[in-house]
């Protein structure tokens, strides 16, 4: 029994992961398969008193040994834009070698450079193969963080689960770091583990030292609103007094800033004491809003003051509430 079936189970779950993990693409494997035996017997033919005759040499039998090897490629087409709160990154990492071999996990979250580090939650295999991370569906990792066996050529997709600090400003970034070492183990190439290859032969350690890694990014996209209010008068003699009677209009603009959207936006507004609401006066973006609670965004009464749904604003985005009031006489 080789040192796979051992350690993480028999040939077909070996199998099995490599179809999971997919084998569309070119062949990466190191050559001939761990294990395979290369038999090789001479003849000599030659003449003995005019008949002809052979003989066989003894066969050498060489046990081809496994070439340990991994890559770890990000599969995110650039930095992640997320908001400060839960995100995943997506990585790829592939048995080059020629035999079955898991691979241990380490993700880094305090990479050099980074504006601000995340908070690692976890680390999961893609189990559907949809290339999506799918709570509740994809096998979160427990330690120690290891990959099912791959097959050679096999290759599984890994998710890094993170969250984003409540400090992250906009703009800033984050790198990730995940890196996959050989579960029979990684060091200078042509470093060897005696009988622990596949078949019972040597594991020697590859061109990749058996350890590789790869960096996923995160983009911060905070967006920030703020409130700016104004009012402007109408007195009852065409001026623009504050006496009794006259009219004041107030404008709210929301200003909502940096990147990414804001949800569930709503300004409100107290009518102040000493005035009077003027019904029919609530507008956003100058367009009429009625005062009564129905389909539209708005509400106001004098005893409950002005309330204005935005909803999901993006940034870069102003919205503007108006509504009057008239000073009690």
């Amino acid at each position: 029994m080789t040192k796979h079936a051992r350690q993480y189970g028999p040939l077909a779950s070996i199998i099995a992961t490599a179809l999971i993990a997919g084998a569309a693409t070119p062949a990466l494997a190191g050559g001939v398969t761990a294990g395979t035996l290369i038999e090789n017997t001479a003849t000599a033919n030659f003449e003995e008193a005019g008949t002809p005759r052979s003989v066989d040499s003894n066969t050498v039998t060489v046990r081809v040994d496994e070439l340990l090897d991994v890559t770890v490629t990000s599969l995110d087409t650039g930095p992640v834009s997320t908001t400060r709160s839960d995100a995943v990154l997506t990585f790829e990492v592939t048995n080059p070698g020629n035999g079955p071999e898991a691979f241990l996990l380490t993700p880094e979250a305090a990479v050099a450079g980074n504006d601000f580090d995340v908070t690692i939650r976890g680390v999961a295999i893609d189990s559907n193969g949809n290339g999506t991370y799918d709570e509740g569906v994809d096998q979160v990792l427990t330690g120690p963080l290891t990959t099912p066996v791959l097959a050679p050529d096999a290759r599984v997709t890994v998710f890094v689960l993170v969250t984003v600090p409540q400090t992250a400003a906009d703009g800033q970034t984050s790198n990730v770091q995940l890196t996959a070492a050989a579960a029979t183990g990684n060091g200078a190439p042509g470093t060897t583990f005696a009988g622990q290859g596949q078949g019972g032969g040597d594991a020697v350690v590859g061109s990749t030292g058996a350890l590789a890694d790869a960096r996923g990014r995160l983009s911060s996209a905070v967006a920030s609103v703020q409130l700016v209010k104004s009012v402007s008068l109408r007195d009852p003699f065409g001026g623009t007094s504050a006496v009794p009677g006259s009219v004041a209009t107030f404008t709210i603009e929301a200003r909502v800033s940096g990147s990414g959207s804001v949800a569930n936006l709503v300004v409100t507004d107290a009518i102040p004491a000493g005035t009077t609401y003027v019904p029919g006066t609530l507008a956003l973006d100058a367009g009429p809003l009625t005062d009564a609670a129905d389909a539209d965004a708005g509400t106001a009464s004098d005893a409950s003051g002005i309330s204005v749904t935005l909803g999901s604003v993006t940034a870069g985005t102003n919205r503007s509430v108006t509504f009057n009031v008239t000073i009690d006489q």
